[in-house]
């Protein structure tokens, strides 16, 4: 569905099921250079089961007028904007890898808005390599290859998959290819500007889930800790052998940690 927020046109895929206001909300926010298709499995099992799903576009993103915020607290700002035109209640967040930095923001600024937060791929701070930054900058396609390199598992990159015909590396790779002009350079300095995670994870107060890939390469399972301690009421769950496009490596498995921890 669309809606004008400041504006701008805003997509929002809701599943394959009408979004309705007063039902539960389950927000979905992608990572950087990506769209709402990265979550297509998740939203569409969600969306006939007991929530109203939005998942976004960010500003300059796939459906999504740009132009994008170029800080975290900026993409938290236009999400809260988001969530009160669409008249979402009850809402249940869930970001990857910048989306998660996103969704931390807003669920400490609205700790009273969210009922649940689940972050993937996440750390506290998520700095970014300094030549990875210049050639996103620099439009280098070579920014694109090693996120895809980097950012799918070493598992993800055999194949093997699911979906008949579905090639992760290659896909990932179309989808960061088809974004605007600039929009990767953006999203990164945002991910490496953001030093506020621990501080952000200090006021939360809902119920919180981490899920980490045991192969992701990006942001380390192993460095989420002092994110897990920061956080009031936290969980945490490892897929072995996922590297950090977990939805999409390992969508069933994802939605299996999403959905328990969904239901409390």
């Amino acid at each position: 569905m669309e809606l004008e927020v400041q504006g701008r046109r805003v997509f929002a895929a809701t599943g394959g099921a009408p979004f309705e206001a007063g039902r539960a909300t389950l927000v979905l926010v992608h990572g950087a250079g990506m769209d709402h298709t990265v979550w297509s499995m998740q939203a569409r099992y969600f969306a006939h089961h007991g929530f109203s799903v939005l998942g976004l576009d960010l500003p300059g993103h796939g459906r999504s007028q740009g132009p994008a915020p170029d800080s975290v607290p900026g993409y938290a700002d236009w999400l809260a904007a988001v969530l009160d035109v669409a008249g979402a209640r009850e809402v249940h967040l869930v970001g990857h890898s910048l989306g998660a930095l996103i969704a931390l923001a807003y669920a400490a600024r609205h700790p009273d808005a969210v009922s649940r937060l689940a972050l993937l791929g996440a750390l506290a701070h998520m700095p970014v390599h300094p030549d990875l930054l210049g050639a996103a900058r620099d439009g280098r396609h070579e920014a694109y290859e090693s996120i895809v390199g980097w950012g799918v598992g070493r598992r993800g990159q055999i194949g093997g998959h699911r979906a008949p015909g579905l090639w992760v590396t290659g896909a990932s790779l179309r989808l960061l290819e088809a974004g605007a002009a600039g929009m990767l350079a953006n999203d990164l300095a945002a991910c490496n500007d953001w030093k506020d995670g621990l501080e952000a994870a200090a006021a939360v107060t809902c119920p919180a889930l981490l899920l980490l890939g045991s192969d992701d390469r990006m942001t380390p399972a192993r460095g989420a800790a002092p994110l897990a301690d920061a956080l009031a009421e936290s969980s945490t769950v490892l897929l072995e052998r996922a590297g950090h496009m977990m939805m999409v490596e390992q969508p069933d498995e994802t939605l299996d940690a999403l959905a328990a921890f969904m239901s409390g």
